[in-house]
């Protein structure tokens, strides 16, 4: 009976361990944490999805609503593909235990309003992609709460009004793009737009909308354009505007710009706006103080760094222990490297009067000044060192007999192995000796011996 028990246990414990959650459906793909249901005529989101996945791809199917709570068992998520659907509406708590989300396309749809509560929770989401919609409106505490966002992108819909007061620096220190081209645009809060912080104003595409023209207007884009942002660069050709209203009567005002000749746009866009420059040296491993000088006088004032090689830098945002910012904005690295080296651009904004000033430093981060030094001293001392070698080699080839300096003999000696010849040959006897047979046209100057023993001289 005991052993009966067994089976059942067994079948207990298989139903128990959560595998069944895991299991990957059948019209899908899985890889790693990869789920692909792309392409698969999906009108619901499967019954289950494998709870591991961080990339969930859902495009390309005929989806039309999300109901609340619809991604609940994927606290793993990060990106969230889910163009060229039907969807028209999102539930409430669409996104409720998706926090980590960080790459949501909603692209190709049929979204008409984005309501307030899309997005509630993702306060980690960096790219919003809601282009060639149906969007009409958008509500204005839409972008509320998206903290991380880097970008976001509203082309080709049927916008006339934004929420550009909802945009802030201290609400989206991140915020770099702002894509609102191919839009039904016609008059814009011109106030709340050159309130946006500089980042944003730098990335805001605005072009293909059916704007008025009128001065307010052009001036904003005249210093834009001024200040050479890439955004208006870009597009010469696409920034139109309409004359009183009239469709027909459109001019491409960035080109041709006789119709604004009795604007004043000299006045700043945003005051106050003051843009400091400035050049820092140090060397590798010294510290470095940047200040945010600028021309706001506020006490109450918030402070966002742009860093080359570490991005924005936040008072809340740093984990680094060798980084500072202090209350008044100052940055401090307290041993900078060479790839801290490039451009640190501060963000300086007074919340309550609504107003933005930036200031850039240029920093080089040099090697330090006592290596360049040896390294050249080394060098230098290698140099001499060798030329005296050479000196020496050349000018003071060492001499070991007295008598070194032997005249050069016409005819060189053949001499035999005896000691006293060799003596008349490299002493001053021996020089008498050859100086006497001199005139004499011998092959041998010394006597050899025949096979007999017998003298013999050979001559000329």
């Amino acid at each position: 009976m005991t052993s009966g028990m067994y089976p059942g246990l067994l079948l207990l414990l298989l139903c128990l361990l959560p595998g069944s959650e895991e299991t990957c459906p059948t019209i899908c793909l899985c890889l790693s944490d990869t789920v692909s249901c792309s392409s698969s005529g999906l009108s619901k989101l499967p019954l289950s999805l494998p709870s591991f996945s961080a990339t969930l791809d859902l495009s390309h199917n005929h989806l039309s609503w999300l109901g609340p709570g619809s991604f609940k068992w994927m606290p793993r998520l990060e990106n969230l593909l889910m163009a060229h659907n039907q969807l028209s509406s999102l539930g409430v708590g669409v996104f409720h235990n998706a926090s980590g989300l960080r790459h949501l396309d909603l692209s190709s749809n049929k979204l008409q309003v984005v309501e307030q509560h899309y997005f509630q929770g993702l306060w980690r989401l960096e790219e919003l992609l809601l282009y060639n919609n149906k969007i009409s409106q958008v509500e204005a505490s839409t972008l509320i709460g998206l903290s991380s966002l880097k970008k976001a992108y509203f082309s080709l819909n049927l916008i006339t009004h934004f929420p550009f007061f909802s945009i802030q620096d201290h609400s989206h220190p991140f915020l770099t793009m702002l894509d609102l081209s191919s839009n039904r645009m016609s008059r814009l809060p011109w106030e709340d737009v050159k309130a946006l912080p500089r980042l944003v104003q730098r990335g805001l595409y605005l072009h293909n909308n059916s704007l008025i023209c009128d001065c307010s207007m052009y001036s904003v884009f005249w210093h834009w354009d001024l200040r050479g942002y890439d955004s208006l660069r870009d597009f010469m050709d696409e920034h139109t505007c309409t004359i009183y209203g009239d469709q027909r009567a459109s001019i491409r005002f960035l080109r041709h710009n006789r119709f604004f000749h009795n604007c004043s746009v000299e006045r700043a866009v945003s005051l106050p706006l003051t843009v400091l420059l400035s050049n820092v040296l140090v060397s590798e491993g010294g510290r470095v103080r940047l200040d945010c000088q600028t021309s706001l006088t506020s006490t109450d004032l918030s402070f966002t760094w742009l860093s080359p090689s570490k991005g924005y830098i936040t008072e809340d945002s740093i984990n680094d222990t060798l980084i500072s910012l202090f209350p008044n904005g100052t940055l401090e690295i307290q041993a900078a490297k060479v790839n801290d080296s490039g451009l640190y651009v501060c963000t300086a904004v007074d919340i309550k009067q609504a107003l933005n000033a930036t200031r850039e430093v240029n920093v080089t981060v040099l090697l330090p000044a006592a290596e360049s030094f040896n390294t050249g001293y080394t060098t230098l001392l290698g140099c001499v060192v060798t030329m005296v070698f050479i000196l020496v080699y050349l000018y003071m080839t060492p001499c070991r007999c007295s008598c070194c300096k032997q005249p050069k003999p016409a005819v060189i000696p053949i001499a035999t192995y005896d000691p006293s010849t060799l003596t008349s040959v490299f002493c001053p006897a021996g020089r008498d000796q050859a100086k006497a047979q001199a005139n004499k046209h011998v092959a041998f100057m010394e006597p050899m011996l025949s096979e007999e023993g017998t003298e013999w001289t050979l001559e000329s």
